[in-house]
């Protein structure tokens, strides 16, 4: 089986339930994942809106994952119950989760919530780094890779 990602509060495609809204309760969403390639060495995760009006948005990245990882919990994405795990500065210049604000009237928005399997133990960024910065490191060593998807509209 191919490696896949989840979450037990909203199905693939499906509406983000409020709490894990920005306005709501900007908490991170559980997430499970299953069958990641037996040479995972670590994962990042990244959180991204690319229906933005000024271009993709980023909300959140975890890297340096360990491998025997199968998820996150719910709010792992804020500073205090997500103290274990490496987190970058989104695109609000907060470092966490930062759940869906898309602008009123601006319809549905689309949140792809990825998934990287990586044939490295750990990405050596910068204490600020930013979610593009967690993105463009990891590329060169994904080995595998999968998304679930939720939506939000204000």
């Amino acid at each position: 089986m191919a490696l896949s990602v989840a979450s037990p509060a909203f199905s693939d495609g499906q509406r983000i339930p409020e709490r894990y809204s920005k306005d709501g309760g900007n908490i991170s969403p559980p997430l499970e994942w299953h069958d990641a390639p037996r040479n995972t060495r670590s994962f990042a995760l990244v959180v991204e809106d690319p229906d933005a009006p000024k271009g993709t948005f980023r909300h959140w990245a975890v890297y340096n994952v360990p491998p025997a990882y199968q998820g996150l919990g719910e709010d792992s994405g804020s500073a205090k119950t997500g103290a274990s795990i490496v987190m970058a500065v989104n695109d609000f210049g907060n470092r966490g989760y930062d759940g869906p604000q898309p602008p009123p009237g601006h319809g549905t928005h689309h949140y792809h919530f990825r998934l990287l399997a990586l044939d490295v133990p750990e990405l050596s960024l910068p204490e600020r780094a930013s979610v593009k910065d967690v993105l463009s490191a990891a590329q060169p060593h994904v080995i595998a890779e999968a998304q679930t998807i939720g939506t939000f509209q204000s």
